[in-house]
């Protein structure tokens, strides 16, 4: 494969321990899939010296120890994994469903999203539990899935001012993105639901419930609560 004759893909160092192999510059799917396909061949076809690979939206961030291999032994490996991920991979994903109360005190934000799109909150749920979704990249805090799938339509800005503290299991919306806070923590997100699915368990193996590649599903408890 000859990298240096294309946009993409890039090979970039970062530092004296670490690269970046860029394989797109947006938020779409069908990057997403080769990323993970390439994060797949690597973890199948390990080399010494790597530390760690950090794979997001269009890019796979790899850490390694410069004192065990060469930046050179690195990039011929990664070279030699893009080329056979290119090829179909075949990955152990899930389906996870994730039961949500929307609106009420656990979707303070909701009534916004509606207002902001001119829809009824009604809508909003519709319209989000009608995504299949897919976890892009994990990050922000331990367990936080990043998921693509989410409806252009229902696409809102984050908040103007972010919150100091929302709880754990809050379902929200940040431009074209949409995701489960894991843990109570800050965010600027807009909230329009909660669910009770424990999505980091520091006890138990494994600690997380959503994993790069799975598919989530978002399903409306009908507790009574008024949208």
């Amino acid at each position: 494969m000859t990298v240096e004759n294309n946009r993409f893909p890039t090979i970039t160092p970062v530092g004296e321990s670490a690269l970046l192999i860029e394989l797109g510059e947006e938020i779409a799917p069908e990057i997403n899939i080769r990323v993970h396909a390439l994060d797949y061949q690597m973890q199948e076809t390990p080399i010494k010296g790597v530390l760690e690979r950090v794979p997001g939206y269009s890019s796979l961030l790899v850490l390694y120890d410069p004192l065990a291999c060469k930046f050179s032994e690195i990039r011929h490996w990664v070279l030699d994994c893009l080329d056979a991920s290119l090829s179909d991979v075949v990955r152990s994903t899930k389906e996870i469903l994730i039961p949500v109360h929307y609106g009420g005190e656990n979707g303070p934000d909701l009534a916004f999203v509606a207002s902001f799109h001119q829809i009824t909150p009604e809508e909003v749920v519709q319209r989000h539990t009608n995504g299949v979704y897919c976890v892009g990249m994990m990050g922000f805090t331990p367990g936080f899935a990043y998921l693509m799938g989410l409806d252009p339509t229902l696409a809102t800005p984050r908040l103007d001012t972010p919150r100091t503290q929302i709880p754990a299991g809050s379902v929200g919306i940040a431009g074209v993105q949409t995701g489960v806070y894991p843990l109570d923590s800050p965010g600027g997100w807009q909230i329009i639901g909660r669910t009770d699915k424990k999505l980091f368990d520091p006890e138990n193996a494994p600690h997380f419930l959503f994993s790069p590649g799975d598919s989530v599903r978002f399903v409306a408890v009908n507790d009574g609560t008024k949208l």
